[in-house]
C-alpha cells in the first residue's frame, strides 16, 4: 500500500471511525444511548491518537470534531443526560455556519483559506460558495434540532450517522458544477487509457 493510500485510509478512520463505533454500539447495546456514548468517547480518543501517531500532526478538522465528541460525550456521561450529545451537531454546525458568515462580514474568504491554492476562483465566487456552505451548516443545525426533538433515539442516531454525512456529500456534489469551472487542470484526474 502506497504512503498516499495509507494516508487516505488514516484520514477516513480519523474522520468516521468514532461515529461508526457509536452507531454499532448503539444497536449492539439494545439502543442504549449512554453505553453508545462511552463507545463514542473511546472511539474519538482512539481516532485522535491514531491520527497523531500516523500523520505526526493534529489535523484541524478531526481535532475539532474529536474534541467536540469528547466534550459533549463527556457532558452526557457526567450529567447522565443524552441531550448534550444530541445538541452537538446543532452547536458544531451552527458554529461552522456562523464562522463562515462572520468571515464574509469581515471581507475574508474562509473557504479560500481552507482550500488553499487547489481552486483559483474570483473573490465573488469564493464569497458565493462560502455563503452556500454557511447556509448549509445552519440548515443542518436546524434539521438536527427538529430530528432529535421529534424522533426516537434510533432515528436520531441514524440521522446523525450516516444521515448528516450523506447530506453533506450530496450538498458538496451539488456545488461541483461551480467548482469544476475553476479547478486547475493538474488537479483533475488523468483521462482513462485503453
Amino acid at each position: 500500500m502506497s504512503a498516499e493510500s495509507r494516508r487516505h485510509w488514516v484520514r477516513w478512520f480519523v474522520d468516521y471511525s468514532a461515529l461508526a463505533i457509536f452507531l454499532v454500539a448503539f444497536f449492539l447495546t439494545g439502543r442504549d444511548l449512554t453505553k453508545a456514548t462511552w463507545a463514542l468517547v473511546a472511539g474519538s480518543a482512539l481516532a485522535l491518537v491514531v491520527g497523531i501517531a500516523v500523520e505526526r500532526r493534529v489535523a484541524p478538522f478531526p481535532a475539532i470534531a474529536g474534541g467536540a465528541a469528547l466534550v459533549f460525550g463527556g457532558l452526557t456521561l457526567v450529567f447522565d443526560d443524552p441531550r448534550f450529545l444530541k445538541i452537538k451537531p446543532t452547536v458544531m454546525n451552527g458554529i461552522f455556519g456562523l464562522a463562515l458568515l462572520s468571515g464574509i462580514a469581515l471581507r475574508k474568504n474562509p473557504l479560500k483559506l481552507i482550500l488553499g491554492d487547489s481552486l483559483r476562483m474570483p473573490d465573488e465566487i469564493w464569497r458565493r460558495l462560502t455563503i452556500r456552505y454557511a447556509l448549509m451548516f445552519l440548515a443542518l443545525a436546524g434539521l438536527n434540532e427538529a430530528v432529535w426533538r421529534t424522533q426516537s433515539d434510533s432515528v436520531w442516531v441514524l440521522f446523525r450517522f450516516p444521515g448528516l454525512s450523506i447530506l453533506m456529500v450530496l450538498f458538496t456534489f451539488s456545488q461541483l458544477p461551480l467548482l469544476m469551472r475553476y479547478m486547475k487542470a493538474e488537479d483533475l484526474p488523468p483521462p482513462p487509457t485503453e
